[in-house]
């Protein structure tokens, strides 16, 4: 018999089915799977596994950054607090008219101001001011503007809405 040495170098032809003869059972089974399809095909799953999460994140990115988003994100965390302090029964809303009414009209109206420029960036003048007055407009109409909380996000929000630019290419420090 070959020795375990002299066969762990000769890897062609006849000295490779040798090597394999030679193994104990455990031992041949083991090197078997190693070479086998289902660890490869496990393998190349978890790549592309993470090939697509990285091209999730990469995606993200881009989008996040051609747009107003976080002025975007601010709005419609306002709108949302505004909308969620103002919630009352449908018998009371009904009772009180537009008193009732208001509150739900604002916060959704910011939470809409707030989604629009990420989808139209181009109208984040129009909808980033539109937010910001109805956050200053939910201090009257929607218990204080949802406790002031939800006025100050939309504020916040509207402002860096319409302050935002979009990303210009970084320009080149001239030599000389």
């Amino acid at each position: 018999m070959l020795s375990r040495a002299s066969t762990a170098h000769d890897r062609s032809g006849p000295g490779r089915v040798r090597a394999a003869h030679e193994r104990s059972g455990p031992e041949r089974v083991r090197a078997a799977h190693e070479r086998s399809g289902p660890e490869r095909a496990k393998a190349a799953r978890e790549r592309s596994g993470l090939r697509r999460v990285k091209a999730a994140y990469v995606w993200f990115r881009a989008f996040r950054r051609t747009r107003p988003f976080w002025g975007g994100v601010w709005l419609v965390a306002g709108g949302w607090t505004v909308l969620k302090f103002s919630l009352s029964s449908l018998q009371l809303v009904v009772s009180t008219g537009f008193g009732g009414v208001a509150g739900y009209l604002v916060g959704g109206g910011m939470i809409l101001c707030g989604l629009i420029p990420l989808a139209l960036p181009a109208q984040r003048y129009t909808f980033g001011l539109i937010g910001a007055v109805l956050a200053v407009v939910s201090l009257v109409v929607s218990n204080l503007g949802g406790f002031l909380l939800g006025m100050a996000l939309g504020v916040l929000g509207g402002s860096m809405t319409v302050g935002w630019g979009a990303k210009r290419p970084r320009r080149r420090a001239v030599e000389g």
